[in-house]
C-alpha cells in the first residue's frame, strides 16, 4: 500500500491546543512544479488545515486625493 502523506512536521495545532504533527500530502495545485514547497499542511490528529510559508499578497492600490 502507497502512503499519500510525503512530509511530516511538528506545528501548534490552534483546535488541539498543543503541539501535533502536520501532514502534507501531495500537492495538487502545482505549487511544487517549479521546485518550490506547497505551503498546504494539516493536522494529523483533528484535520485542521493550515497554509503555511510566505504568501505573496497583492497590496491595494494607492489612491491619491487632489486638493482643491
Amino acid at each position: 500500500m502507497q502512503s499519500w502523506i510525503t512530509d511530516t512536521m511538528s506545528w501548534p495545532c490552534p483546535l488541539c491546543g498543543g503541539a501535533r504533527e502536520f501532514v502534507q500530502p501531495p500537492c495538487v495545485d502545482g505549487h511544487t512544479e517549479d521546485g518550490g514547497e506547497c505551503p498546504e499542511w494539516a493536522c494529523a490528529d483533528c484535520g485542521t488545515a493550515m497554509l503555511i510559508g510566505v504568501a505573496l499578497v497583492a497590496a491595494a492600490p494607492v489612491q491619491q486625493r487632489q486638493v482643491a
